[in-house]
C-alpha cells in the first residue's frame, strides 16, 4: 500500500502541468474554434474550405502524431531548409499543438451552439435593419457561448486526460512523472495506478460539475 501512496504521490507532482497545459489549451481553442467555426459558416467558399480542411485533418489524426510533428518534425524540416531554429522550452510546442487540436473541436461545438440559436430571432435582428456583424456579436454568439459551456467543460475534462501523450515529447507531467518513477524504482504497477488515480481526481469531480450545470440549464430552458 506504501508504493501505491507514493506512486500517486509522485504522479501527483505533475498534474500543475497537466492542468496549466489543459486550461491554455482550452482558451486558445475557443478563441481558434470560434474563428474557425465562423469560417466554416462563411458564404465564401474558400473560407468555408480551409476551415472545414483544418478541423477534419486535425480531428482525423492523433494528437501524439501532432505533437512529435510540432515538437521535433518542424524544427528539422527548418533546419534541412537553412533555418537553425529550436523550441526554447518543449513546453511551447505542446500548449502550441494541444490549443490548436482543441481548436477543431471547439469549432464544431460553438458551431452546433451557433444552429441552435432560434432562427427567428435572426430574421427580427435582420428585419430591424440590423448588419451581419451585429447579428453575431448581440444575438447568435452570446445564446451560442451559453448553449456550449457544459460541452466546452467536457473538452477540458477531455483534455486533462489526453495531455497525457505530452509524455512522449518530454513534458514532465502526471504520467511522465510515474514513468520516470517505474523506470528508476521498477515500482511499475503502482507508478501507473498512482497515475490513473490521479487523473480520475482531476476529471471525476469536474465532470460531475459539467454534468450538473448541464441539468441546470436544461431547467431553464
Amino acid at each position: 500500500m506504501e508504493m501505491y501512496l507514493k506512486g500517486f504521490l509522485i504522479a501527483l507532482k505533475g498534474a500543475p502541468i497537466t492542468v496549466g497545459v489543459s486550461l491554455v489549451a482550452v482558451i486558445i481553442g475557443t478563441l481558434f474554434g470560434l474563428v474557425f467555426a465562423l469560417m466554416k459558416k462563411s458564404e465564401t467558399k474558400i473560407i468555408s474550405l480551409i476551415s472545414k480542411a483544418y478541423i477534419e485533418i486535425v480531428r482525423g489524426t492523433p494528437m501524439i502524431v501532432q505533437a512529435l510533428i510540432m515538437a521535433y518534425g518542424i524544427p528539422v524540416l527548418l533546419k534541412e531548409n537553412g533555418i537553425n531554429f529550436n523550441w526554447p522550452h518543449l513546453i511551447i510546442p505542446a500548449l502550441v499543438v494541444c490549443g490548436l487540436n482543441s481548436a477543431a473541436y471547439m469549432a464544431e461545438i460553438i458551431r452546433g451552439g451557433i444552429q441552435a440559436v432560434d432562427h427567428g430571432q435572426i430574421e427580427a435582428a435582420q428585419s430591424l435593419g440590423m448588419s451581419k456583424s451585429q447579428i453575431n456579436k448581440l444575438i447568435i454568439l452570446p445564446q451560442a457561448f451559453r448553449i456550449v459551456i457544459p460541452s466546452m467543460g467536457n473538452e477540458f475534462v477531455t483534455l486533462i486526460k489526453e495531455t497525457s501523450v505530452l509524455s512522449y515529447v518530454g513534458i514532465v507531467e502526471i504520467l511522465r512523472k510515474a514513468a520516470l518513477w517505474s523506470a528508476a524504482s521498477l515500482n511499475i504497477f503502482p507508478a501507473y495506478v498512482g497515475a490513473a488515480a490521479v487523473y480520475l481526481m482531476l476529471t471525476y469531480p469536474l465532470s460531475k460539475c459539467v454534468h450538473a450545470l448541464e441539468k441546470h440549464m436544461a431547467k431553464e430552458v
